[in-house]
């Protein structure tokens, strides 16, 4: 979830954001705990966000819950823990749904994409980019369009759906043909080409 966009009605000068950090300890533990996740050092951001979370929990403050559990979700992902990164990427969903933010909403499916990858869930995985696709033709965005069908072509190959991989390469193809991006499309016509002769 993009937390980090901000509202033009938000945007504030850099000292104005370091004062209200240090008049909410909890958002300056959120930010800790984002900065340790960079950084990878996941024990210590999972504490901080723990920490965060709990605050923001007691504060009713939606906005931080759906955020803190973000984060927790990355760093689950990080250490591998997918059900559990599941668990605060669905709560996150839940509380984004209600606030009414799509923009969270598609960058958490991006996430799912990946849980439900690594777990083998592939037709979770598929839906949740079928899902993305239809976003992105709404919004007439081809760029999302092409990352989504590319990520479809990964989850189809490790599913062992080769067939399927290969469709998804010529659409991405025959959309970079509609751009006048010749040799880009001839290189995925040549990716779904090879997944065919080796199906």
């Amino acid at each position: 979830m993009s937390d980090n966009i901000q509202k033009i009605d938000e945007i504030a000068p850099l000292g104005k954001n370091k004062q209200v950090e240090a008049g909410n300890p909890l958002q300056a533990e959120y930010n800790q705990g984002k900065a340790l996740l960079e950084r990878g050092e996941t024990a210590a951001a999972a504490v901080a966000l723990h920490n965060a979370l709990v605050g923001f929990e007691e504060k009713q403050d939606e906005k931080g819950i759906a955020n803190a559990s973000n984060q927790l979700g990355l760093v689950c992902i990080e250490r591998g823990d997918y059900e559990m990164a599941l668990a605060h990427f669905k709560r996150a969903e839940d509380f984004c749904r209600k606030m009414g933010d799509p923009m969270s909403l598609i960058w958490l499916a991006k996430q799912f994409v990946v849980v439900y990858t690594a777990t083998e869930q592939y037709k979770e995985a598929i839906e949740c980019c079928l899902d993305l696709l239809d976003h992105y033709k709404a919004n007439n965005d081809p760029k999302g369009s092409v990352e989504t069908m590319e990520k479809m072509a990964e989850v189809y190959i490790k599913a062992g759906e080769k067939s399927k991989a290969a469709d998804a390469y010529t659409t991405i193809a025959s959309i970079h043909r509609n751009y006048k991006h010749i040799k880009i499309a001839e290189s995925y016509l040549e990716k779904a080409k090879q997944l065919e002769e080796n199906g």
